[in-house]
């Protein structure tokens, strides 16, 4: 796999999401994780049972200003909106960072204002934050090893 990526949420909440996402950050080999405003705490998030934080860099940026990403690292919103591209035909940045929403509402504006690309997961509505997180690093997986993608 060339590149390298990073995966985080804004103004998340609930521990299990984060430890859910750190966890699948970990096995798609992630460079990084991050929160930006969120609550939780990196002790709390005891669904990440492969203990990630100890292998992956996590930072917890408490406001958006905090937010510093590695030079070339592209800013990819997550979040379901109309002008958003579909991710089956997005090509992802070979240096990536994606953020997504809270459990209950979407990315700030001054966070999509900040984004090179915002991308959405082609459903009938939002789904899990971690799920959502899941799927775009599939994603992102499959068309950096040239895997054969789904017509």
């Amino acid at each position: 796999m060339r590149g390298f990526f990073g995966i985080g949420a804004e103004r998340i909440s609930k521990s299990r999401n984060v430890g859910n996402l750190m966890r699948s950050a970990h096995g798609f080999g992630a460079s990084f994780t991050f929160t930006v405003g969120s609550t939780y705490h990196s002790t709390e998030a005891f669904a990440d049972t492969s203990k990630s934080s100890r292998h992956v860099p996590h930072y917890n940026w408490d406001k958006l200003g905090d937010l510093v990403l590695p030079k070339g690292c592209l800013l990819v919103g997550v979040e379901l909106l109309d002008e958003a591209v579909e991710l089956p035909s997005f090509v992802h940045p070979p240096q990536a960072a994606y953020v997504l929403g809270p459990e209950l509402g979407s990315l700030s504006p001054e966070l999509l204002a900040r984004c090179d690309h915002v991308v959405k997961i082609p459903t009938l509505f939002c789904v899990n934050v971690a799920m959502a997180g899941a799927i775009v690093m599939y994603d992102r997986y499959r068309q950096f090893t040239h895997k054969p993608r789904l017509p």
